[in-house]
Formats: structure tokens, C-alpha cells, sequence
């Protein structure tokens, strides 16, 4: 009996030890949580403090940011504002692409008769891009004895609404094509002799000591008289063109056809999609977010154009922006463009929901003070922001994942429009702020 006394006793004591233990732990939980948001709040006041301050008043700035597991908006400043976008764009682009087309690329549409194969382009980019080097639809149409090409079914310009003209030397800005080949630019290397790919335009350069590396109504190219680097110089683009690489590169003869009867399409395709999305995303790259936009148009339609893929994704997967986006190109390069931080919230809330999460913070760039990380430059454990940035003159906008330290996924969209200050200030500005929620929140 005294032994059981005892045995009692200390399971009493025990059980007391364990209960003190228990209410201690909660205690400090509480008190650490209790610190930490009071911790956010003075936070929170020396963010908004910086929105009034002198520098940002010359300005328009918009910020929203999300706690996406609680779906609680922790700062809204001009949220419901436009903003011309830039690049962000492409985050739409990014959302089309994922939702209109498969896993890989369609990357051309063809009708096969004994040995003969007619063919209609779809956009696909790749075609001996400079970076994918993809040779797949040449292989497929070398199996034939001639091809017909009907290259009218691209419904646009070459250059977007809104696009600055004299951009049209520079490697941001080929132009829109049905079937791109090359990634429309001339890669010159500058070796004894020159290495000039495509070498259909090796005779087509000289040197000039300034001015644009390309005549403005024709396909002559200069360099510098110094220049020492790799370039990449678009190129005016036409059928006969077209026609003629193709028969270059295929050594098969090639048909242009002016019309073309109603057939029943086969699909050859491509390389992955995800990797041409990372690439855009990485890079920024205007070209194939254009011509990832005529894809998505291939996959509803004989015809390719952006208004057509831009619809549809609304209509069916976009319906319930509000306001809705002033949406007309596939890359942000025109200033026409015109969407709100909220509008962006949204779909960096849908791509979270919609998307396996480790090909959304794969494919999405890194970015530090200075800007977007190299691909080798960072890593998720020495980054905490996933973002798509936008700049042009005068605009650097950044969209994209803040990674917490304890933890927490938060959504944002740092829009900055009409500054006259250098953007590598607006850039510094930025990471301060976002890095001090990173600590607190």
C-alpha cells in the first residue's frame, strides 16, 4: 500500500511537471507570436511611411501583397491602379501557355500524300533557335521528296501594337512569323572569316564604325569596327525567305502555296514546353513569349494570332478579373499594355493553386537587389524571392513569390511607372522593403 501511495504520488508530481510544461510552452509561443507581430506592425508603419516619402511622390507605385494561406491582403497601395507592365506580362503569357498547350510544343501541322507532304506553321520558335539548336522538324521534313509550305495563317503584324520602330535592329526584337526559323536573327561571331548563321546572309555584312547594326527597309547587316562579341541582329522576314532557308537547310524542293484547302491536320511534336516557359522567364524573352502566344492560337485554330489565344484564356480561365487588364501583346514591349496589381495578384494566385509548385519556382527567375539571378547565380536556399521583374524607360515592375523565414508563401506586385531616377534606386528601394517582410512576417 505505501509502495502505491508512492507510485501516486509521483505520477501526480509528474503529471504537474508535464501540465507547467505545457502552459510554459504555450505561453512563449504566444509571447514569440505576440512579438513577432508586433515586430510586423512597426514594419508595416516604415513601409508605408516610405510610400509618402519624398522620393516615391514623383512617381505612381502600386503594392499589394497576400498572405496566400490565410487570404489576408497585408498592404494595398493602388492596388485597383493601372500600370503599363513591361515584361510582368509574360506571367500571362506563362498562364496561356500552361493552360492551352500539352506538355510539348506543336510544333508543325501537316497533311502527308504518298511521299509528299504539305505543311502550316503553328509559331513554334524553335526551329534552329540560337539556344534550343532544334533540329526535329528538319529531320522530319527531310523524309520527304517535296514540300508545300502555306505560311498566310498568321492573322497580325510583324511587330506588336505599340512597339517602339527603332527597336527593330536590336536582338530583343525579331519579328512575328508563322514559321520562325533561326529564332529570326542572325547570330554573327566575330572569328577570321566571320561565322554567320544562317549563312544564307554571310555575304550581307560590313563593317561601320556607328549607326544601327541593320538597314532599316533591308536585309544588310554591319558591325562594329571593334566588336569582339557574338550578336544577335533580326532579320526582315518574308514567304520567299522562308522558302528559300527551308529549301537550304531541307535540300528538299520547296512549294509556296497562295491558298489552301480545308484538310485534316496531323501534329508533329516538338521540344518540351516547360522548357521554352523557363527560358522566356529567365531570359525574358520577347520573341518567344510572342510566338508561345501564336502556339496557344494553333492549338484552337488553323489560324495564329494573339487576339484569338488572348480571348480564349480570358474567357475560359480569366473571366473574373476586375478590372480587366488592357492586354495586347505577349511580352509587355508596348506600352499599351495596361494591368493592375490586383490583376497580377491574381494570377500569380492562380499559377500557386493551378500548377505543380516545384515547376512554378523552377521556371520562376530568382532576384536580388541587383536584378534577376543567373540561372547558376542563386539557388532556393539563398534566395527568397521568386519574380518576374518588367522594365523599360522610366517603368521596372516586379511580380512574383516572397518566401518568409518562418516559412510563409506571400504573393506580390511592385509596380513603379514615370520615374526619372536611376532604376537600379527604384530596384534597391524595392528589395529593402521586400526583405523586411521576408525577416518579419
Amino acid at each position: 500500500m505505501l509502495l502505491k501511495s508512492i507510485l501516486g504520488a509521483s505520477q501526480v508530481f509528474l503529471y504537474q511537471i508535464l501540465k507547467l510544461k505545457i502552459v510554459f510552452s504555450i505561453l512563449l509561443f504566444t509571447t514569440l507570436i505576440g512579438c513577432a507581430g508586433l515586430h510586423f506592425k512597426a514594419v508595416k508603419k516604415q513601409v508605408l511611411n516610405d510610400f509618402t516619402s519624398e522620393q516615391l511622390s514623383h512617381q505612381h507605385t502600386g503594392f499589394l501583397l497576400v498572405d496566400i494561406g490565410k487570404n489576408d491582403t497585408l498592404f494595398n497601395i493602388n492596388g485597383a491602379k493601372y500600370f503599363i507592365p513591361a515584361s510582368t506580362t509574360k506571367l500571362f503569357t506563362y498562364y496561356a501557355s500552361l493552360k492551352l498547350l500539352g506538355d510539348s510544343l506543336p510544333s508543325l501541322k501537316y497533311a502527308q500524300e504518298n511521299q509528299n507532304a504539305t505543311i502550316l506553321g503553328t509559331g513554334d520558335p524553335t526551329w534552329l533557335h540560337p539556344y534550343f539548336k532544334n533540329e526535329l522538324p528538319i529531320d522530319f521534313l527531310k523524309r520527304f521528296d517535296s514540300i508545300y509550305v502555306y505560311l498566310d495563317n498568321y492573322e497580325g503584324e510583324k511587330y506588336g501594337p505599340g512597339w517602339a520602330w527603332e527597336d527593330y535592329p536590336y536582338y530583343f526584337s525579331p519579328e512575328i512569323s508563322a514559321i520562325p526559323l533561326y529564332g529570326n536573327v542572325v547570330t554573327v561571331t566575330p572569328n577570321t572569316p566571320l561565322t554567320v548563321i544562317p549563312d544564307h546572309f554571310a555575304s550581307a555584312f560590313q563593317s561601320k564604325v556607328e549607326g544601327p547594326l541593320r538597314d532599316w527597309k533591308a536585309n544588310q547587316f554591319y558591325l562594329p569596327g571593334q566588336n569582339k562579341d557574338t550578336l544577335q541582329i533580326p532579320y526582315i522576314t518574308s514567304k520567299e525567305l522562308t522558302v528559300k532557308l527551308l529549301n537550304g537547310i531541307t535540300g528538299k524542293p520547296i512549294g509556296l502555296l497562295d491558298s489552301i484547302a480545308p484538310k485534316k491536320w496531323k501534329i508533329l511534336p516538338g521540344i518540351p514546353r516547360d522548357s521554352v516557359l523557363k527560358q522566356m522567364l529567365w531570359e525574358s524573352d520577347n520573341f518567344l513569349a510572342e510566338q508561345l502566344m501564336l502556339l496557344c492560337s494553333s492549338k484552337i485554330s488553323d489560324t495564329l494570332s494573339f487576339e484569338r489565344a488572348r480571348d480564349s484564356v480570358i474567357g475560359k480561365y480569366l473571366g473574373n478579373l476586375d478590372p480587366m487588364p488592357r492586354w495586347v501583346d505577349g511580352s509587355g514591349l508596348s506600352r499599351y499594355n495596361l494591368f493592375t496589381p490586383a490583376a497580377m495578384i491574381s494570377i500569380l494566385k492562380k499559377l500557386y493553386k493551378e500548377s505543380d509548385s516545384l515547376q512554378l519556382f523552377t521556371s520562376m527567375p530568382l532576384w536580388d537587389s541587383n536584378g534577376t539571378i543567373s540561372h547558376e547565380g542563386g539557388t532556393p536556399e539563398s534566395s527568397f524571392i521568386y519574380a518576374k521583374s518588367g522594365s523599360m524607360g522610366n517603368i521596372y515592375n516586379l511580380c512574383g513569390y516572397l518566401r518568409t523565414k518562418s516559412g510563409k508563401i506571400l504573393l506580390f506586385s511592385f509596380m513603379n511607372n514615370h520615374f526619372r531616377r536611376p532604376s537600379s534606386d527604384v530596384r534597391k528601394n524595392m528589395y529593402a522593403i521586400l526583405k523586411r517582410v521576408h525577416e518579419t512576417y
